[in-house]
């Protein structure tokens, strides 16, 4: 049987990107992620939002690389990565901790990268417009605008 646990969102960062070193010498960086889903609540009629918080984790060159970018608060992010959850138990309460987090293993922006944030970072396969931007059609013909 095969198994597979892989996730994959789009949102804001909700706080800059916070850099750490472990005991170990490894590099970590971890941020908040904030997805949003929109709809119409069935009592009212009106247009809700439902906004989820992820504790997005990042380690070593991947750590390195958002460090780099200073990835900042409200940024708009894809991110890729895997759901890892852990215990841990507070030394001087002895109370047990349980955490959700993604282990990012990708990501990629979703805005334009002309901040200045991003001005020595080479624009990967992003293009002038972001990640989320289509291309414009090459031509008139409906069949060279279809996705198969």
């Amino acid at each position: 049987m095969a198994y597979l646990n892989k996730i994959m969102l789009m949102g804001n960062l909700g706080k800059d990107a916070e850099v750490r070193m472990t005991q170990n010498n490894k590099k970590r960086v971890s941020f908040s992620l904030a997805t949003t889903r929109r709809f119409r609540n069935p009592n009212t009629g009106e247009m809700q939002d439902d906004t989820a918080w992820h504790s997005i984790v990042a380690w070593d060159k991947l750590a390195e690389r958002i460090e780099k970018l200073g990835i900042k608060k409200g940024t708009p992010l894809f991110v890729e990565g895997r759901v890892s959850y852990r215990q841990w138990n507070d030394p001087q309460t002895g109370q047990k901790h349980n955490v959700t987090e993604i282990l990012m293993d990708n990501f990629e922006f979703l805005a334009p990268r002309h901040s200045s944030n991003y001005a020595g970072e080479n624009s990967d396969s992003l293009g002038e417009y972001g990640a989320s931007t289509p291309p414009p059609p090459s031509s008139g013909d409906p069949d060279e605008q279809l996705p198969f």
